[in-house]
């Protein structure tokens, strides 16, 4: 993350613990209220909701951290295995970079890799080479 992610983030924490100590402290006054109308009456009392300021205040509060941790976040990776190939080719490792710069520690270079060094991948046309320079070397061999 970034330092302005990071502060916008920070903020609204901030935010959002005066928004829950605030309806803390909120229901603790109604429950006294309340307690001290029942001495005084018989009635009930009506419960009271949460007044609009701390309602807005924790929306709020819960939008600015979500917008924080938005623009904290590396860019997506290409799905498709052949865009990402393609990137790998045009940018190289630079194209896998974070916000901060530094390169994605997931890089591990072109996807393709993995199928062309598996150790059952086999070059037929590579292989028959080397067998009709075999057949090749033996039958010079054996006319001498």
């Amino acid at each position: 993350m970034t330092l302005l992610s990071r502060s916008i983030t920070v903020i609204g924490g901030l935010l959002l613990a005066h928004a829950c100590y605030s309806a803390r402290e909120h229901s603790a006054l109604q429950s006294l209220r309340t307690a001290t109308t029942a001495t005084l009456t018989s009635s009930p009392a009506a419960a009271a909701s949460l007044p609009v300021d701390i309602k807005l205040e924790t929306v709020i509060s819960t939008f600015i951290i979500l917008l924080g941790l938005v623009l904290g976040t590396r860019p997506l990776r290409p799905i498709e295995w052949r865009v990402w190939a393609g990137k790998i080719e045009r940018e190289g490792e630079e194209g896998f970079t974070d916000n901060a710069g530094a390169v994605d520690k997931d890089f591990m270079g072109n996807p393709f890799n993995v199928l062309e060094s598996r150790p059952n991948f086999v070059d037929i046309r590579k292989q028959r080479k080397e067998f009709a320079d075999w057949v090749q070397k033996g039958d010079a061999q054996k006319k001498h």
